[in-house]
């Protein structure tokens, strides 16, 4: 009995051994496979609200895909670098950190820094790598040489738009009767930052070639700013018939805009892009009615892009709250790269992911993505990604322009003379 008990112990453990051994050689199925892709997001100071929208964005596409089954074997798993102030340090520090896990083989972003610096060590590297914002640095420094940054796409379209797009805009209300105004005069203000900056210099030699007097071009230093009396007093001197404002942080735009209603002039206010962000309209709240804005590359959200709604919905039904352009923006970017590793076939192939996204064709939120293979930006116009104007009215945005887009009309402020 005993040499029976013996022998069978050892057969029950050759057989152990080979299931083990069998299990080992065995494929991973796709639960057990981890694709993870990095966000870079500014998850402390003034830029929060956007970098926590681009992680909720990012997540709700990421669960959509995993119920879904995954994609080429693969589970999607999100990891996060906080880019904090976007300062060089911070950018790079998160960049480090994400890089660092051998499971990742992507990054993707709404912005990352101001100047797109990073988009040097995304090529080093071979690292797909998506971004929504800054693209005139993004064409900048891939434009000389294409060829060397085959995994780094923009989502976003050349922003040369944001320059000359508004003159004739204006002169379109103007000639609709619409908007009147008292004179061509336009005061503008920036904070010191690559994307404000260049876009103030643009619209001042748009509107000096139109024959406008710019009155001021103030450079503020980029961070939080809680005084604009300065300007704003130099404004009600000069009486513009237009004001606008390139800083981008709703915190900012919140307090220009209540500063300059203490004492409005009969003027068309402007404030570039902060107005699209939620936590502007929650700062600002009825006070906002009136202000004007445009996007390139946001959201657009008519019955001419119903892609638009449906993201938008599965947003809200998740978080309870309606997006800016980041949440939807990163959604989107992901859809990109799990098409990408659904052609390729495998994460690790870096090269062959940023090909396959390069040559990517799909309606988006923001209208027909495509991409230029001389920039790598998305392709900009009213057939691919076009620039839309909104005028805040009682807490809704509404599009007015370009037309064929419209879900209703511009109308005067209320604090200019009507």
């Amino acid at each position: 009995m005993k040499e029976g008990t013996a022998t069978m112990k050892l057969s029950s453990l050759l057989t152990c051994l080979v299931v083990v051994a069998l299990a080992a050689s065995a494929p991973a199925h796709s639960a057990d496979r981890i694709a993870k892709i990095g966000i870079l997001a500014p998850l402390t100071g003034n830029s929060a609200a956007d970098g926590n929208e681009m992680i909720d964005g990012a997540k709700l596409a990421v669960d959509e895909i995993n119920a879904a089954g995954g994609v080429a074997g693969y589970k999607l798993q999100v990891v996060v670098g906080d880019t904090q102030n976007q300062s060089a340090d911070a950018v790079t520090s998160a960049i480090e950190r994400l890089a660092g896990d051998h499971d990742l083989n992507a990054i993707l972003t709404g912005y990352a820094s101001g100047s797109n610096f990073e988009i040097e060590t995304m090529a080093e590297q071979d690292m797909p790598y998506l971004i929504w914002a800054n693209s005139a640095q993004t064409r900048d420094i891939i434009a000389p040489h294409p060829d060397k940054f085959p995994t780094v796409w923009s989502m976003a379209p050349s922003l040369d738009e944001y320059n000359t797009a508004m003159v004739p805009v204006v002169k379109g209300l103007l000639a609709d009767g619409k908007l009147r105004l008292r004179n061509t005069k336009v005061a503008l203000i920036s904070s010191d930052n690559p994307y404000s900056k260049t876009i103030m210099n643009g619209l001042k030699k748009s509107f000096e070639s139109a024959g406008w007097t710019v009155t001021s071009a103030d450079l503020l230093p980029f961070g939080e700013i809680d005084n604009w009396r300065t300007f704003l007093a130099k404004v009600r001197q000069d009486n513009p018939a237009v004001i606008i404002n390139t800083d981008y942080q709703p915190g900012n735009a919140g307090k220009f805009l209540t500063q300059f209603l203490e004492q409005p002039t009969d003027s068309l206010v402007f404030i570039q892009y902060a107005p699209s962000v939620p936590e502007f309209l929650k700062l600002t709240g009825k006070q906002a009615t009136g202000v004007v804005y445009n996007l390139l590359g946001g959201t657009l959200n008519t019955p001419a892009n119903p892609r638009a709604a449906e993201v938008i919905k599965k947003y809200q039904d998740k978080y309870g709250h309606e997006p800016g352009t980041y949440g939807p923006a990163l959604y989107e970017e992901v859809m990109v790269y799990a098409d990408a590793l659904a052609k390729v076939g495998d994460p690790t192939k870096r090269s062959a992911i940023g090909k396959a996204i390069g040559d990517t064709h799909k309606q988006i939120v923001s209208g027909k993505l495509s991409f230029d293979a001389k920039t790598h930006l998305a392709n900009q116009g009213d057939d691919s990604i076009p620039i839309q104007f909104f005028q805040i009215w009682d807490g809704k945005r509404v599009l007015f322009y370009p037309k064929q887009y419209a879900d209703g009309e511009f109308r005067m402020p209320p604090w200019m003379q009507q």
